[in-house]
């Protein structure tokens, strides 16, 4: 049985993964962002990742990046496991983060988030695009496929405002048991009002939604993606709900999204307190491909909370296991790697 949903059957000859890593003020609203064992240690958990996945542990970080309260192992153990397996390339980007890893990461020279509820989120939208544009155009000739993650706490939130400032009504996945959902609404509410903005005022401003109510994230992938645009790479953005905003984002400022796709984990298409599927479909996303990994079958206790919903997507976890089946790795191999790296890390039991 496939555990990538539709099957992929052609293997692209030279992918890439790429991970954006920022941060946003937003995540240190108190019970907002489930990334983090405190609000103020979301801060550590875009640069944790990204030391995870480069090494398999954390170097500078002072906790490894968990869900309380059953402390689940970040989703960055699934991408750590797929490009182990895989020995694909990848790059790390960062754009805006408050603190940096020890790994190599191209830096976008991107400030962090301000949190949403000020005028401006995000600033200097436009030249976080031009910079990953360039960065985009550069790598155009080293790949043919290019799989696109992203950490960012708090993440969701600003997904969810740049949603609504472009006219969706997209409620979006939390990496939380309850999604705090309520308590989005009223920060996105009082981020509209501070710039002034109503519902779908900003439809044909994209930028501008980046930059009242987004994060440092966004015009890095939206840039990435335009600097592929008019070649023969194909894209995958690996996420949820935060790369259904980015989607959104690209449509609106009139980009070819033919050759665009968008990976991500059962757990964000399963989860009731959003709605992926339909936000895609009216977003109209060419592909969606929604992988498995099969963790009921564990004998890891935190792997077995993704399965009831306590944490669902991350650092580009979809998107990691989608580029593992193009590479022939089974279901069975790819989760008994995860289970290596929990270990290794002494997480999950």
């Amino acid at each position: 049985m496939a555990w990538i949903e539709p099957e992929v059957t052609r293997k692209p000859r030279k992918p890439m993964f790429l991970c954006v890593l920022s941060n946003t003020k937003t995540a240190h609203i108190p019970k907002l962002s489930a990334a983090g064992k405190t609000a103020e240690l979301t801060d550590y958990t875009p640069a944790g990742d990204a030391e995870l996945m480069e090494t398999g542990n954390i170097i500078s970080v002072p906790v490894l990046p968990m869900t309380p309260p059953y402390d689940t192992p970040t989703p960055a153990i699934m991408t750590r496991s797929a490009l182990k397996l895989t020995n694909a390339p990848y790059n790390f980007i960062n754009s805006g983060l408050i603190v940096t890893p020890e790994v190599p990461c191209i830096d976008l020279k991107a400030n962090p988030g301000e949190d949403i509820r000020e005028p401006v989120a995000v600033n200097d939208v436009q030249g976080i695009y031009e910079r990953a544009k360039f960065l985009g155009r550069r790598l155009k000739n080293q790949v043919d496929h290019v799989v696109i993650g992203e950490s960012i706490p708090g993440g969701t939130t600003t997904a969810m405002g740049v949603l609504m400032a472009l006219g969706y009504n997209g409620n979006v996945s939390s990496s939380a048991d309850e999604n705090p959902l309520e308590l989005k609404k009223q920060v996105i509410e009082e981020g509209l009002k501070a710039s002034g903005l109503t519902f779908g005022c900003l439809k044909d401003d994209p930028m501008k939604a980046i930059t009242c109510m987004g994060d440092p994230m966004m015009p890095a992938v939206v840039g990435l993606v335009a600097g592929f645009q008019d070649t023969d790479v194909s894209v995958v953005l690996a996420g949820g709900t935060q790369m259904a905003a980015v989607y959104a984002l690209i449509k609106h400022l009139g980009f070819n999204t033919e050759k665009l796709a968008i990976a991500t984990t059962r757990y964000v298409v399963e989860d009731k307190s959003a709605n992926f599927i339909e936000l895609t479909r009216i977003l109209g996303v060419p592909a969606v491909y929604v992988a498995d990994p099969g963790f009921g079958k564990s004998e890891l206790k935190g792997l077995h909370r993704y399965e009831t919903g306590t944490i669902k997507e991350g650092a580009g976890a979809g998107g990691a296991m989608y580029l593992a089946s193009l590479y022939g790795i089974s279901q069975d191999e790819f989760r008994s790697e995860v289970e290596n790296v929990c270990k290794l890390l002494k997480a999950g039991h």
